[in-house]
């Protein structure tokens, strides 16, 4: 008898583990299958995700209270919830860090962060240095000026001293247009962009050069908007934004890349724009009032990678 019972108790044991095992083996099966890569393995076992963003670089990507917002922040915490769920992860903590235009492709390099949430152009010279996702914006190059000063194109700026932010490609779309026209501008690099731009508002440069999206946002958020313009002329041919990833993470870049297309496809995209250009957006509730052009529309409709 207790031979039996020894029997039974080892078979009912038995039983409880096959049912365990074969309880996992959908999971154990797509795990297998899964495309994975250092990044993606590092986030998986530490249920971790270091997210960069800007301070100041609203819509995008800025701080209000210390605490990371935008238009680029709420694509990546929706892209959060999607490598959550490819990564059969019942939690995933995001843990959100500053950079500036100095320090972003170091900190992404270096592994310091896993993803980039601001307004970063993608061009090829970049690329050496990251992956970048789908587009989710398109901007030009421009210059903002006070408007008493009649300056309004790039003409107009010569022989003047004009503010630039370090690490951006402005600096080299405006020293290209200096060389060009020969226009003997003095360029004053600054490390962020509200430093730049109040050197304008203070009458200690001409003008800043920025994308004109950054720009305009930055004129809105001023105490006195009325008393900028931006410029007539632009350095640059359409610029794409992207999401900024580690070199050679293409697991990684295919997962964000997915759901990325899910968001831009489906239609959650519109909300998202139109919480972020037209409705008030915090700290000071101002509108910017800039509708979805018609290029952005056709990117976002048609996700592919921007490889100019």
């Amino acid at each position: 008898m207790r031979i039996l019972n020894g029997f039974c108790l080892a078979s009912f044991a038995r039983g409880i583990l096959l049912a365990t095992v074969f309880a996992l083996l959908p999971h154990a099966a797509l795990a297998d299958d899964m495309p994975m890569d250092s990044t993606l393995t590092n986030i998986a076992q530490t249920k971790t995700i270091k997210i960069g963003y800007r301070v100041d670089e609203p819509p995008f990507s800025y701080a209000v209270q210390g605490k990371a917002t935008g238009y680029s922040v709420d694509l990546c915490l929706r892209v959060v919830d999607g490598i959550k769920k490819y990564l059969y992860l019942d939690e995933l903590n995001v843990v959100f860090i500053p950079v500036t235009t100095a320090t972003r492709f170091p900190l992404i390099r270096n592994r310091g962060i896993d993803l980039e949430c601001a307004a970063t152009t993608n061009n090829r010279e970049r690329r050496e240095l990251a992956e970048f996702s789908y587009p989710h914006f398109v901007t030009f190059t421009r210059f903002v000026a006070l408007k008493r000063t009649g300056i309004t194109r790039l003409a107009d700026l010569a022989g003047r001293s004009v503010s630039a932010s370090s690490g951006t490609i402005n600096i080299e779309q405006l020293n290209e247009a200096n060389m060009r026209m020969k226009l003997n501008i003095s360029v004053v690099l600054k490390k962020v962009n509200q430093e730049a731009f109040e050197s304008v508002a203070n009458g200690n440069v001409s003008a800043f050069v920025m994308d004109d999206i950054l720009l305009a946002g930055l004129v809105a958020s001023s105490p006195n908007p009325s008393e900028f313009i931006l410029s007539d002329d632009r350095l640059s041919l359409p610029e794409p934004y992207g999401l900024m990833m580690p070199p050679g993470q293409l697991a990684f870049k295919r997962v964000v890349n997915e759901q990325l297309e899910t968001i831009f496809t489906q239609g959650e995209i519109n909300a998202i724009y139109d919480k972020w250009f037209l409705s008030p957006i915090p700290p000071d509730g101002v509108n910017l009032h800039y509708p979805m052009s018609q290029s952005l529309k056709m990117i976002l409709s048609q996700p592919k990678e921007y490889l100019e």
